[in-house]
């Protein structure tokens, strides 16, 4: 029984575990997201992906990131630790910026690599076929 499951279904199977995890039942974090139980149903089955912004209201009430979400899902190369070119010259720029704070920095680049990985995964998305956004 070795089926091996689409990003879309991994990314379900996370969003529920985590669900769980957090003792959440699916009512109640169905409404705390501000979607029908139905939809988040569908999007834990791998039925439906969830478009950007529930999935940040996901990733949001899970307390991590949609970055996170996309990564364990597969959507997403997880960055190369190892990657001897360093951190890209923007993320450099952004932490030798002595007019933000060390907060300012953190968010800056977060956004940046958030912006990154939606780009991919809608590249990833585009390659298979489906739509942009559902």
């Amino acid at each position: 029984m070795a089926k091996t499951e689409s990003p879309q279904q991994m990314l379900g199977s996370i969003i529920r575990a985590q669900r769980e995890f957090a003792a959440l039942p699916m009512r109640q974090f169905a409404a705390a997201v501000g979607i029908s139980k139905p939809y988040l149903s569908q999007i834990e089955l791998g039925l439906r992906a969830p478009s950007d912004a529930v999935l940040a209201a996901i990733a949001e009430s899970l307390q991590t990131s949609t970055d996170a979400l996309y990564t364990q899902a597969g959507f997403v190369e997880p960055p190369d630790e190892e990657d001897a070119d360093g951190p890209p010259r923007l993320e450099t720029e952004i932490e030798s910026a002595a007019e933000l704070t060390a907060a300012q920095r953190r968010a800056l680049i977060e956004i940046y690599r958030g912006f990154v990985d939606a780009n991919a995964v809608r590249r990833a998305r585009a390659a298979r076929g489906e739509p942009a956004d559902r």
